[in-house]
């Protein structure tokens, strides 16, 4: 290829593009990329790394993100119960100790509250996301979601919240 750098940098912004699409709807997924993304480049631009490398790592990003687009579906959740149960396979001993099953049925469960408490003015009026809050700690406590983890997944869903919640609390 005689311009890579053209390449490379085609690349680039296509991966931010999808990587812009994807924060829209899945907080952590669109920074898992980000971060991936970041440090290849970051790699290149050090000089640590050839431009052909580079776009082979690259290319090979894109189809993580494309596998990962698709897992959704082959999970058997919506794109929203996807973001939530993203959400909370953050926390790997989460994952093992309730297992896929138990993550999902919790992932369901969080949009249905979620999208039933989603008021106009929720993200900004501290009652309501002190109510949703407590919510959430109630359905991570009834699914037995390790203590230890639950503030800050807690936190996590609650920023995944805000982020689907817009678009909820218009309809």
């Amino acid at each position: 290829m005689p311009h890579r750098n053209l390449a490379l940098e085609l690349l680039n912004k296509l991966l931010n593009d999808e990587i812009k699409s994807t924060s829209k709807k899945n907080l952590i997924q669109s920074r898992s990329f980000a971060e991936m993304l970041e440090k290849t480049i970051l790699r290149y631009q050090n000089r640590t790394i050839e431009a052909t490398q580079v776009i082979l790592e690259l290319i090979e990003l894109a189809k993580e993100m494309r596998t990962a687009r698709d897992r959704g579906a082959q999970l058997g959740l919506s794109e929203e119960e996807e973001a939530f149960y993203d959400a909370l396979e953050v926390n790997d001993s989460a994952v093992k100790i309730l297992g896929d099953e138990v993550l999902k049925n919790l992932a369901r469960e969080l949009v249905e509250t979620v999208r039933q408490n989603a008021t106009i003015d929720w993200t900004v009026r501290e009652s309501a996301r002190a109510k949703l809050r407590t919510m959430v700690k109630r359905l991570l406590r009834k699914y037995g979601y390790p203590p230890d983890k639950q503030q800050k997944a807690t936190l996590t869903i609650l920023e995944q919240a805000e982020l689907l919640g817009r678009d909820w609390a218009g309809s």
